[in-house]
């Protein structure tokens, strides 16, 4: 009788990573995002998670809801924790786990953006995901700088956010890094091949992930990836990569390259209570930035 053959080995599925039941507010694109993530890494991954709503939706230990190695670190410092670990890694001659920086816009384009700048300009060998919900949702609604014009948050209750966004893939495109993308939870096709991308090249690489929050931005959380999607299609949530110099549009927002072919931006604006006062001068200023962004992509294709 012959020998049987080895049996194939079984492909790490997401489903052994992110398990059932997690602490995430009905709706939370953190877990959608997570099923990606661990699509690409399964559990060949350590995430370095900062305060914020994921150091909670996570879990706690020993009852965390991704099924691989999390550090929780201080506000400040995840890019600065995570490159400590990719060269830890490294020196023990561990190639096959990619250390990923997960964060907030808190923790990255306020408290955390010294030490992202930092591992940026070192070319630290991390991926950093900055998953943007456009204020700090975690501890109450505030605003952060990467809360849109004219957004409603308890801390601009009366005329909302009276500064544009910061955009923070731009900043990190200055750094000069090999690899920026920008993504969204409604295209998680887009997103997956982006970090696959990512996976491959080395050094610092930066990925600025659109992530509606149903509570924060008081929309019905059946409605986190129409708005996500609707952000894509008025043109305001620009899909595209930037890599070893040069910028390149991605098929999602292809589409809309032609102002004739996008949706009205009231229509984005219009499904979430936080922009409920929002004033017509508003509103104009949000296009003309749109505009703006716009032409820059194709000024840099």
């Amino acid at each position: 009788m012959s020998a049987s053959r080895p049996k194939p080995p079984i492909p790490y599925r997401m489903r052994d990573v992110v398990l059932p039941g997690d602490a995430a507010c009905p709706g939370c694109p953190i877990p959608m995002a997570w099923k990606v993530l661990s699509a690409v890494f399964g559990d060949k991954m350590i995430l370095v998670i900062p305060a914020c709503c994921s150091s909670v939706v996570v879990g706690t230990y020993p009852f965390h809801s991704l099924k691989t190695s999390i550090v929780h670190v201080p506000f400040a410092s995840a890019a600065a924790v995570a490159s400590g670990v990719a060269e830890a890694l490294e020196r023990r001659g561990i190639r096959d786990v990619q250390v990923i920086a997960w964060a907030g816009d808190g923790g990255t384009a306020d408290i955390g953006m010294a030490s992202l700048s930092g591992a940026a300009e070192r070319n630290n060998n991390i991926i950093y995901i900055m998953y943007d919900n456009e204020a700090y949702m975690n501890t109450g609604i505030q605003r952060s700088s990467s809360t849109p014009l004219g957004a409603w948050t308890t801390t601009t209750p009366i005329k909302g956010k009276t500064e544009a966004k910061k955009d923070v893939a731009k900043i990190m495109i200055a750094h000069g890094v090999p690899y920026v993308a920008t993504a969204s939870v409604a295209y998680p096709h887009d997103f997956y091949n982006k970090l696959q991308k990512a996976r491959g090249i080395k050094g610092f690489r930066f990925i600025h992930l659109h992530a509606p929050c149903p509570i924060g931005w008081r929309f019905d959380p059946k409605y986190t990836v129409r708005i996500a999607r609707l952000a894509v299609e008025t043109g305001l949530w620009i899909l595209y990569e930037y890599h070893d110099g040069k910028l390149t549009l991605s098929s999602p927002s292809r589409a809309y390259i032609d102002p004739g072919k996008r949706k009205p931006v009231e229509e984005y604006l219009k499904l979430q209570g936080r922009f409920k006062n929002i004033s017509r001068e508003q509103v104009e200023e949000i296009l003309r930035h749109v505009e703006m962004n716009w032409e820059w992509v194709k000024r840099h294709m």
